[in-house]
This record gives C-alpha cells, structure tokens and sequence, in this order.
C-alpha cells in the first residue's frame, strides 16, 4: 500500500468523525439546518475524494 493510500484512509476517517460529530450535535432528531446540511455535503465530497485515491492506489 502506497502512503498516499494510507493517508487517504487517515484523511477519510477524519473526515468521517467529522460527520459523526455533526450528528452527536444534532441528536437526537439530526435536524440538520441549512448551514449544517452545507457542512455535510462538503465533508462527504471530501470523503468521496479520498475513497477515489484509495481506489486508484489499491485498485489499479
């Protein structure tokens, strides 16, 4: 595994806990509003980006 991979999954997982801790904010209905529903998909792009170098680096 090359350490582009492995700071990807690093970088994935921060941006996970992230997330979760938006959600322990929001519990128990995680309603999210308009800003935090924002901060959500730009963290989840952020993830998606990570999850496309692991790809590439262990999936050639």
């Amino acid at each position: 595994m090359s350490k582009r991979a492995v700071d990807a999954v690093f970088q994935a997982l921060f941006l996970l806990s992230d997330i979760r801790f938006l959600l322990r904010e929001t519990a128990p209905q995680h309603d999210l509003d308009e800003a935090e529903q924002k901060r959500a998909a730009a963290t989840l792009e952020k993830v998606k980006r990570q999850i496309a170098v692991i790809e590439e680096e262990l999936v050639r």
